[in-house]
């Protein structure tokens, strides 16, 4: 608990893609800082703000739609980038996010010629930039079968096998995870059994797999998402008189 004289944080905005979805452990470490959650569902109708100078930073998360469909809420979402990098706010896309972010800064998002998907516990291997960064999980919770190309620009901070631009940095502000770092335990056991039928495409490892590398890997994880949120938090505040007119829904 905060003190009670205690500075009032800024909240950070949540973006989600399912009427159930939530923030899982990413939301839990920043509420933990002070931070509230201001939670939108475009998909739903929730309309996103022109300007992220009332937040401390945002964060889009993953969903099972892709970053190439042609949904309203997807372009919307997509053009909105512009915000959070126009102002240089604090931002951070996850798996779908991540792929948004791509998309926007003119990169290809889209699946292996081979068919091969992530889904499961696969290596991680940090750039040097990512090194510099915080230390990085030996392997990491993946659930995707579309991979995205390092925009001109950004900065690649980890790779991996199968799908070779795993994390990259956008400026200063702006990064982009291929990988869950949200996950909770509860939500394994949800999307391994909502999702169970996936576990026959190629590349993707049985639910038993998922369980093992929890065990095996997630306090790895767990210490990453602190440092990076640590680090994260404390960058500038979006910058005022750097925002941008979007165009009209």
């Amino acid at each position: 608990m905060l003190p009670r004289n205690a500075p009032r944080k800024l909240p950070v905005l949540i973006v989600l893609h399912q009427e159930h979805s939530t923030p899982g452990r990413v939301g839990q470490r920043i509420e933990a800082r002070g931070h509230r959650l201001d939670i939108r569902r475009p998909r739903f109708g929730d309309p996103l703000p022109t300007t992220l100078v009332d937040h401390a930073g945002a964060i889009i998360f993953g969903g099972p739609m892709s970053a190439n469909d042609d949904e309203d809420f997807v372009r919307r979402e997509i053009d909105w980038l512009a915000v959070p990098l126009a102002e240089q706010a604090p931002f951070l896309g996850i798996c779908l996010g991540a792929q948004m972010l791509a998309r926007h800064l003119g990169a290809r998002v889209g699946r292996r010629e081979d068919g091969l998907v992530e889904i499961g516990y696969y290596p991680l291997h940090p750039t040097k930039a990512g090194s510099e960064l915080c230390p990085w999980p030996e392997k990491v919770y993946q659930w995707h079968g579309e991979g995205f190309e390092i925009p001109a620009g950004a900065e690649l901070l980890a790779t991996s096998e199968l799908f070779p631009n795993q994390a990259f940095r956008y400026g200063s502000s702006a990064f982009a995870f291929q990988f869950h770092i949200e996950l909770t335990l509860a939500m394994m056991h949800r999307w391994t059994t909502r999702g169970a039928e996936r576990f026959g495409q190629p590349g993707a490892q049985p639910r038993h797999h998922h369980l093992e590398g929890r065990a095996l890997y997630d306090a790895q994880s767990s210490a990453f998402l602190d440092a990076f949120l640590d680090g994260w938090l404390a960058l500038p505040p979006a910058r005022a008189g750097r925002s941008v007119v979007l165009a009209a829904e």
